[in-house]
């Protein structure tokens, strides 16, 4: 899937969380949205649990 239906189709669910759930159902699809998202990521191989921890005078370069 591309990122442009990947992003209509959360966009969807958002809407449809909002308008059926209200703004508290909102916020709670679109916060278990981007933990899903960090999970993937991390699971894909693309974040390292360290990139979260790691204090911002020890970046890589």
């Amino acid at each position: 899937m591309n990122v442009a239906v990947v992003g209509m189709i959360v966009g969807m669910a958002l809407g449809f969380a909002g308008y059926f759930g209200g703004f508290g159902a909102f916020l709670l699809v679109a916060a278990l949205g981007a933990v899903g998202f960090v999970v993937g990521r991390f699971l894909e191989g693309d974040l390292e649990l360290g990139d979260f921890f790691r204090a911002r005078d020890e970046r890589r370069r």
